[in-house]
């Protein structure tokens, strides 16, 4: 596999998204895990919570993305100890990049999305197999779906969005992209991150704020 293959086959498989807020970020995926055609696993997780102040999302290969969720919980444990605060959002996603581009021979089978708050300043990265991070103002998606999730961003996405406003449209992305792509759907997991804290809605919560107009 090239390097001009590896894009195309990562961009099967899921819907995953960020958006920076007023008072925060959002972030959500979708649960369903692919083999093919096959559906293998309907309650996937693709949301981690690093810590209170920082999140990741995966797409691509389960075990790979599994190994970079274990590193980056660690060096941020690691962090805490020597420093007395978690990683900053820029920090895990240089260190993310790190990893990455060291292994770009035999490349970590992965899209990430690193997200969170610096103090009171949110920030947001997308990084690529080979280390290539890039930082977003506003929001970001990746895997199969994310054609028809940034399609739904770009159109409902507005300058001091709240993390409140903003759950519903990722929820409503996720939706739209579970229409149109057969490698993402099932159900949906979704986060905040305030100066409160790491906030996962349950199934019960996203479809009241969808049903409500």
């Amino acid at each position: 596999m090239d390097g001009k293959e590896l894009p195309k086959k990562l961009a099967t498989g899921t819907t995953t998204m960020a958006l920076i807020c007023s008072d925060g970020v959002v972030v959500g995926a979708d649960t369903r895990a692919t083999a093919g055609s096959f559906i293998a696993h309907t309650e996937a997780r693709k949301v981690f919570k690093i810590d209170n102040n920082l999140a990741m999302t995966i797409a691509g290969g389960v075990g790979d993305a599994q190994e970079l969720i274990r590193i980056i919980k660690a060096q941020n444990e690691v962090y805490k100890m020597n420093e007395g605060r978690p990683l900053s959002p820029r920090s895990a996603a240089s260190l993310m990049a790190i990893i990455l581009q060291q292994n770009k021979g035999f490349p970590f089978y992965v899209e990430l999305i690193v997200t969170g708050l610096d103090g009171d300043v949110p920030q947001l990265f997308d990084l690529d197999p080979f280390g290539g991070s890039a930082e977003q103002s506003r929001f970001t998606a990746s895997g199969s779906g994310s054609y028809v999730a940034l399609g739904y961003l770009e159109d409902m996405y507005k300058k001091g969005i709240t993390t409140k406003e903003a759950v519903r449209g990722v929820a409503r992305a996720l939706q739209l992209a579970m229409k149109r792509d057969s490698a993402t759907g099932n159900g949906m997991t979704i986060a905040t991150i305030t100066k409160a804290g790491y906030t996962e809605y349950n199934e019960k919560d996203l479809e009241k704020i969808l049903a409500a107009k």
